[in-house]
């Protein structure tokens, strides 16, 4: 327990869940696999277990260890009612080694009290980010922009997301991998042409062929962007954004196109390299900033871009917990600046005729349709091929991909 809280703490401080989830690294995989659930648990529901503390505590506390130890407590309780004297004293041996243990007492306190009072606790909470898991700016967007499926989008981000699996095709057929599958113990059935979704997540070591390059975990949603681009082989193709390189993976799994892959962080840019190494694929991949791009273009234009650009994320929000806390309504029109630059920083390195896919993992209209209008207003030689807004639901989360064509 006190390793997820003290990755809880670290988010509530200001890092993100994967910074602090790095750092349980040499723990045991059991115990890592254990303390990440309770994390990813803690914060989806964050907004109601903050709540909950503000009613069982007389001021705020200043260690954000100990207020994260005990959202991870509440947790347990609520997942594991036939263990609350177990999971308390957990608790409480977990605040002994904080603050040379001077918070065993209220932790216990705290935990007992909520055990005693919870129906009632549960039944006063009021505000919607106690209600919906949610900030009330993200809430209030949502409202106004899908009247009708908010509470349908808010629900799959409160829930673990699926395991889906995009088959390479290169080396073995969807039916055979599922066959494959089905003789590991493993459920899982079909998805569009080569997804696979999976009854219930596995570790990438349980499934068949993984580091053989057979399949890749990619959620449904994202497969759809190598489907949409439409590459054919021998087409220069550049990803503007690669990492960790799943869509770029994708591409040269249908065809064989000369594909350059971008990444401006090199920790990131190594994922790339490894995940294409893994799948027994080639591409050239640089660290560079698509936006500079007289550091990295060598002036022969690109039959086909993917532009899977930096966004709010708020799509895949079940999958980073973390994002709902850590985002301000501010960052929106943020991203949409970087995004338009992006845009406008690629477009004449497409060959005309040639296409560009414009992707994000958002739900806010700022970063997709509204930003998509905005560059086709401004390019008439720019034509709108198809465009969609996937909003996440049990197969797949939340994505926008507008395909656009130059004309001439």
């Amino acid at each position: 327990m006190l390793l997820s809280a003290h990755a809880v703490a670290a988010v509530i401080s200001g890092k993100s869940l994967t910074e602090a989830l790095a750092a349980n690294a040499t723990a045991l995989p059991a115990t890592r696999a254990s303390a990440q659930d309770m994390a990813y648990g803690a914060l989806r529901r964050y907004g109601q277990g903050d709540a909950i503390l503000a009613s069982l505590l007389s001021r705020p506390l200043a260690m954000p260890e100990v207020r994260a130890l005990l959202l991870c407590a509440l947790l347990r309780l609520d997942r594991r009612p036939e263990s609350t004297h177990t999971i308390v004293d957990q608790a409480v041996e977990a605040a002994g080694q904080l603050a040379n243990g001077a918070f065993r007492g209220l932790v216990n306190g705290v935990l007992r009290n909520y055990l005693r009072q919870r129906d009632a606790l549960l039944a006063k909470l009021s505000g919607d980010e106690a209600k919906y898991w949610h900030p009330s700016w993200w809430l209030r967007r949502l409202r106004e922009t899908y009247p009708d499926r908010w509470q349908q989008i808010i629900e799959a981000g409160n829930n673990q997301p699926p395991m889906t699996l995009r088959v390479n095709q290169r080396r073995i057929g969807r039916d055979e991998y599922l066959k494959k599958l089905q003789d590991a113990g493993i459920e899982a059935s079909p998805l569009g042409s080569v997804g696979i979704l999976l009854a219930s997540p596995q570790p990438v070591d349980a499934l068949p062929g993984f580091f053989d390059g057979l399949a890749s975990v990619q959620d449904f949603g994202a497969q759809r962007a190598a489907e949409l681009l439409d590459v054919s082989d021998g087409q220069r193709v550049l990803d503007a954004c690669a990492a960790p390189g799943g869509k770029a993976a994708h591409i040269l799994e249908l065809a064989s196109p000369s594909l350059l892959a971008l990444e401006m962080d090199a920790g990131r840019s190594r994922r790339i390299g490894e995940n294409l190494k893994r799948l027994q694929l080639d591409a050239e991949v640089r660290v560079a900033d698509c936006r500079r791009v007289s550091k990295w273009w060598d002036g022969v234009p690109f039959d086909r871009i993917l532009a899977d650009v930096p966004c709010s994320a708020s799509g895949v929000v079940r999958r980073h917990p973390d994002s709902k806390w850590l985002r301000r309504e501010t960052d929106i029109h943020d991203f949409a600046v970087i995004q338009r630059q992006i845009l406008g920083a690629l477009w004449p390195t497409l060959a005309p005729g040639g296409k560009l896919l414009y992707a994000t993992c958002s739900v806010f209209p700022e970063e997709n349709g509204e930003q998509m209008a905005l560059f086709m207003a401004s390019r008439p030689q720019a034509k709108l091929i198809s465009e969609e807004q996937l909003l996440p639901q049990g197969e797949h989360d939340g994505f926008y991909y507008a395909l656009v064509q130059k004309t001439s």
